[in-house]
């Protein structure tokens, strides 16, 4: 009996340390996952830092639509055009069209500039220096990136589309009608690959070269315009010639519109003289 009591209290003690064991491995297990859950968490926030920063790298590869609108005043608008032509040649830009007003208040010239975009802040700064009065500056820029983006993605698109019809022309259209069904498609898809090209050409133009409209004037002294213009010697002499002329026209003119009856006029006068002759 005592050897059985001395059995129950050893096996007792061994399934106590057995517990004690367990609940102990149970508790670094928890403090195991936690610690990895911690580092988790750090990864995630070094992760979520360095792709904040990652937009600042790609900011060139924006596609970003320039134009200004500008009105100065100046000393003399064909001096400081001349000068405003001066900058555009050397930063290999062009005029697209131009027009001159002159009226009894002011002179002005309009006129819009092709530029670089690279260049655009610095012909805008080199412009503005001909100016004696800055009227108003008004610049915006239109973000045409997802578009490019859609239009280079749907492009390559069709690109990899026509690639397998032109397969399938070449490997699996064994009849007419096959052809033909196939043929068709690719000159869709051709129409709409050279659509898209024209879409993505026109957006890189319109990157590639900024447009800057400029208005130049000079105000010039106002005088009242004369209700009668007093004509010159000179201007009357002219004037002379001209109506001589004018009527030396209408004579001849006159004269073939009435030549019947010269004709009749000058056959009885000679029927008449014989007449009296006689």
């Amino acid at each position: 009996m005592k050897r059985k009591s001395l059995k129950r209290v050893l096996n007792l003690c061994v399934l106590a340390v057995l517990l004690v064991a367990c609940n102990h491995s149970e508790s670094s297990d928890n403090f195991a996952l936690k610690s990895v859950d911690v580092v988790t968490e750090f990864e995630a926030v070094e992760t979520d830092d360095i792709t904040t920063e990652t937009p600042k790298l790609e900011l060139k590869h924006l596609k970003i639509i320039k134009s200004a609108n500008v009105r100065y005043k100046v000393k003399d608008v064909k001096i400081a055009t001349e000068r405003v032509k001066r900058i555009t040649e050397a930063y290999n830009s062009y005029i697209s069209d131009l027009r001159f007003e002159n009226n009894l208040y002011k002179k002005e010239n309009r006129f819009t500039l092709k530029v670089p975009s690279k260049d655009f802040d610095v012909i805008m700064d080199s412009i503005s220096s001909v100016a004696e009065f800055i009227e108003y500056e008004n610049i915006t820029t239109k973000d045409v990136t997802s578009e490019f983006i859609d239009v280079e993605a749907r492009l390559k698109t069709k690109l990899e589309v026509k690639e397998r019809y032109e397969s399938i022309l070449r490997t699996k259209a064994k009849s007419v009608e096959d052809l033909l069904g196939v043929e068709e498609k690719l000159q869709r898809i051709q129409e709409e690959i050279e659509s898209r090209q024209g879409q993505l050409k026109y957006l890189t133009n319109k990157v590639a070269f900024s447009t800057i409209q400029i208005d130049l004037y000079e105000t010039v002294e106002y005088k009242e315009e004369p209700e009668h213009y007093k004509k010159t010697f000179l201007s009357e002499i002219k004037d002379g010639f001209t109506s001589g002329w004018d009527i030396l026209k209408l004579f001849f003119i006159g004269i073939v519109y009435v030549w019947p009856f010269i004709i009749i006029g000058i056959v009885a006068f000679i029927l008449i003289r014989k007449r009296l002759k006689k």
